[in-house]
């Protein structure tokens, strides 16, 4: 299943993501990712694992124009030529001479203007041809309004956090007024690391709506959650390093919600985020340096 973004280029829906994925577990993830049909995998600087993600798609014996790599600039390589300098740093890690969607990590409001220089570096990549597409990541409609005053492309893509207990109406609408192709980040509410956020939520993998449509369908809640996803026209990067879950998260090409089932999912939406605020500052952690090599 592919989705055509506002540039033409097409991608496939689902993906593998590799947020905290340890890299010496992230190659073995991405060859059986791709061994069970995934087209797509998502990475980014900050985590550390780009080198090993190539690897992952060296080693799949796949061509290199068979699979979609997304990846992010992070917030310390921001500004217009330290921008183009991550494209070299991202590249050279996943050995490849071009990405096929590079987006920035975090609107980072707090120095708004080196997102502004860093959105008008991939801008430059864009019309070089050392991309294919270029979006954002954690992008707020007010930060998205602000963007697109100083830029000339629209953004392909805007990844978020979004779940059904965390569905983001406001983001959702805003990226469909401007075309921009919503992609969810911890789709299946899965976030197990953000220190400070969320250590009183309740697992989305037990909620009684989500396991009773699952048990109509024969389908895991995970799975449930990303044909919600797929159905409802967004992109979904679910991650996992278990070959049986990532093979399973793939399997979800053969059923189908009913409109009240997606309508019971929606209704799920608590309003409340799980990860980081993008309004708010983390001076440390975006101060951390994404090494060269």
């Amino acid at each position: 299943m592919k989705l055509t973004l506002n540039n033409g280029i097409t991608m496939p829906a689902l993906g593998l993501g590799v947020f905290q994925s340890a890299p010496e577990r992230t190659t073995a993830a991405v060859e059986a990712a791709l061994a069970a049909g995934y087209r797509h995998i998502d990475t980014a600087a900050a985590y550390g694992n780009e080198r090993e993600v190539g690897e992952g798609i060296r080693n799949s014996g796949l061509d290199r124009s068979d699979v979609f790599i997304e990846t992010k600039v992070w917030v310390s390589d921001y500004g217009y030529d330290q921008t183009l300098h991550a494209w070299d740093k991202a590249t050279a890690k996943l050995d490849v001479d071009y990405v096929d969607l590079l987006i920035l990590h975090q609107p980072a409001p707090d120095r708004f203007d080196k997102t502004v220089g860093a959105y008008r570096a991939l801008e430059t990549l864009l019309a070089d041809g050392k991309v294919r597409a270029i979006g954002v990541s954690n992008f707020m409609p007010h930060h998205l309004e602000q963007l697109l005053a100083s830029t000339d492309v629209v953004p392909a893509v805007n990844q978020v956090e979004l779940h059904p207990y965390f569905t983001q109406p406001d983001v959702q609408a805003a990226d469909a007024e401007h075309g921009i192709l919503t992609q969810a980040w911890s789709p299946i509410g899965g976030i197990t690391f953000y220190p400070g956020w969320g250590e009183d939520r309740r697992s989305v993998m037990e909620d009684p709506t989500i396991t009773g449509i699952g048990q109509t369908h024969g389908k895991s809640p995970a799975q449930v959650m990303i044909r919600w996803h797929l159905q409802q026209g967004r992109s979904a990067i679910p991650k996992s390093t278990n070959p049986a879950r990532i093979a399973e998260n793939f399997d979800v090409f053969d059923f189908e919600l009913g409109a009240d089932e997606l309508a019971a999912l929606d209704a799920l939406d608590t309003g409340v985020r799980n990860g980081p605020d993008p309004d708010e500052a983390r001076e440390e952690r975006f101060a951390m340096v994404i090494p060269e090599a």
